[in-house]
């Protein structure tokens, strides 16, 4: 049961984790240039998601648990861990759980509390592809298109789309499970967790993710935390304003 990941450049170890039905692939623009300035960039893939391994199992104890054990793996030690969305909950969990392996954790646009789920609209779409009639990718574009107004959301989701064989598409997130388990996807880090590590918690200005009232349970969690935003952006900061993003970052780092 390994994690799938990418890894760029050399140096200080520097682990992303992708958010909901995303994956590692979705940093690979950042990564590089990180890779680039002298960081060993890790872009996993978490469980159920991109090319790593299905399982019934879904909760951020266990990815968090999948996190340490590819850390053990690849003997990284003093990460740098950055996490966004469904992955900045893991990075928290992650965090609280195993303090002393951390060196710096980035949080990209979610907050520890708990988020009602959001994702059913997604997952109702996503589950309406039927591979035996769908042979294209313009074809499951166009049925997405009847359920998701954003193209950029599309373009995101349709990432997952893979040739399973000479004749067949398939999704590569594992739909059933992640629609089944929809709840753990916005359960809230636990009561009295904390990391008194360096962190830096990154909002999008037009996202709503982290409000200012959060700023209290953000810092009873992380008490040397630091938040900031990332301007004309909204929950995608990354890839919206990836300058502002990156920077940050480093003046973070």
């Amino acid at each position: 049961m390994h994690l799938h990941s990418q890894i760029l450049g050399s140096g200080k170890p520097f682990i992303i984790l992708h958010g909901f039905l995303g994956m590692g692939d979705n940093w690979k623009t950042l990564g590089n240039r990180w890779a680039e300035v002298g960081y060993e960039v890790h872009l996993l893939d978490q469980r159920n998601h991109g090319r790593s391994f299905h399982s019934d199992e879904f909760s951020y104890e266990i990815m968090a648990d999948d996190l340490k054990k590819y850390c053990e793996e690849h003997n990284l030690q003093n990460i740098i861990l950055l996490g966004h969305s469904m992955g900045g909950k893991v990075a928290m969990q992650f965090a609280v759980t195993y303090p002393e392996m951390v060196s710096k954790l980035i949080v990209a646009d979610i907050g520890p509390k708990a988020y009602p789920p959001h994702h059913q609209d997604i997952l109702k779409a996503l589950s309406q592809l039927d591979f035996s009639k769908i042979k294209s990718r313009g074809e499951a574009e166009d049925i997405l298109s009847e359920y998701i107004k954003d193209e950029g959301t599309r373009l995101f989701l349709l990432k997952n789309l893979y040739r399973k064989s000479k004749n067949e598409l398939g999704l590569r997130i594992n739909l059933p499970i992640l629609s089944k388990k929809i709840e753990e996807v916005g359960v809230a880090l636990s009561e009295g967790a904390i990391f008194k590590g360096d962190t830096l918690f990154l909002g999008g200005e037009k996202s709503g993710y982290i409000e200012p009232m959060d700023e209290f349970l953000i810092k009873k969690h992380f008490p040397k935390a630091k938040i900031g935003t990332i301007p004309k952006a909204g929950h995608w900061l990354h890839a919206e304003n990836p300058k502002e993003f990156y920077d940050n970052v480093m003046n973070f780092l």
